[in-house]
């Protein structure tokens, strides 16, 4: 069997953007993106997260918010959500940003989104930051599903087709990614899988979780943390996760690969920020985020949430960004998920 993995799982999926509203340079005059390599201080920070409440994206945004403000690294950080495509949106929206102090926290779903949408704005036309997080997905079921096992379920899809529905999140997210390798690894190829798999695409992980508690669906894929408080009240019932090994807040919910198909999926987080802007704003906005991922308090938050910490910058970053776009658009079209 194939071995697929999908980045590195820190995750999300998502979108979040940050848009950090004041930017100055160290002697208190204005740095725009020509305002050369002279230091920059941001001291506010305005997060935008691209989906709707109750998802990964929307958990990261106000987790910023929260922290970076208690940590007295900016001192003002408000959230607003704005929902569409995937965080293709919120994409565009960043492209046109003028300010460059502005952060966008993206990850896999926004990868998966732009090849899916067939987004004219490009990961690649912004600037990378830092990748943050990675998460383990779980496959749920409603807690009186006739479904006992992972393999119940991709059976009854590879038999049925569209009979059965699955939710989550944006199309050709880390969801639906991962929907479509589980079909792959049943012995299906991209056409059959377009054909069978019947989809049901959200902006946010409230709207999957009451479609999943609701009875509408078969059955969901979201982080583990979407789902945990679900799972452990009984109202969902957890088939599988994503990762290598059990996840700690799940222990005795099978790998999907010991459930027999060989798939490990990761769904990282991290910002990015326009494009164009100079180093100094480039080296401002890590030293704001690397700041954040040293203190306890974020530890603290990367426990209680399943995040694990996959905190990357600079160069690994950059590199890391292109080889995952890479890999995330071969693996749609493998699936037939995009043309």
């Amino acid at each position: 069997m194939n071995h697929a993995r999908i980045g590195t799982l820190a995750a999300a999926v998502a979108a979040t953007a940050l848009v950090l509203t004041s930017c100055s340079t160290a002697d208190g005059g204005s740095a725009g993106s020509d305002g050369g390599d002279d230091a920059v201080a941001i001291t506010d920070v305005n997060i935008v997260v691209p989906a709707d409440p109750g998802g990964g994206w929307d958990q990261t945004g106000r987790a910023l918010s929260q922290l970076l403000t208690q940590e007295d690294i900016v001192g003002s950080a408000p959230v607003t959500n704005v929902g569409g495509a995937g965080g293709t949106v919120g994409l565009a929206q960043l492209a046109n940003e003028k300010d460059p102090a502005t952060l966008m926290v993206m990850g896999l779903v926004m990868v998966g989104a732009v090849e899916t949408n067939a987004s004219a704005v490009r990961i690649e036309d912004m600037t990378p930051i830092a990748r943050l997080t990675d998460e383990p997905l779980v496959v749920v079921v409603p807690a009186d599903s006739e479904y006992d096992t992972l393999e119940d379920l991709v059976e009854d899809v590879v038999d049925k087709g569209q009979e059965v529905t699955i939710t989550g999140g944006s199309a050709g997210g880390a969801d639906h990614i991962l929907a479509g390798l589980l079909l792959e690894e049943a012995g299906l190829d991209g056409a059959e899988i377009a054909e069978k798999l019947n989809y049901t695409p959200n902006s946010g992980g409230g709207e999957a979780t009451s479609l999943i508690l609701g009875g509408k669906v078969s059955a969901g894929i979201s982080g583990v943390g979407e789902f945990l408080q679900h799972i452990e009240a009984g109202t969902m019932k957890a088939l599988a996760v994503s990762s290598e090994e059990p996840v700690t807040q799940l222990p005795d919910v099978d790998t999907i690969t010991d459930s027999g198909y060989d798939v490990v999926l990761t769904n990282w987080r991290g910002v990015i920020a326009p494009g164009g802007i100079s180093d100094a704003e480039r080296a401002e906005l890590e030293r704001l985020v690397t700041e954040l991922e040293a203190s306890d308090a974020w530890k603290d938050e990367l426990e209680t949430r399943g995040w694990a910490d996959a905190f990357l910058t600079g160069a690994e970053f950059d590199e890391f960004l292109d080889g995952n776009i890479a890999e995330v658009t071969a693996t749609l079209q493998n699936i037939g998920l995009v043309g």
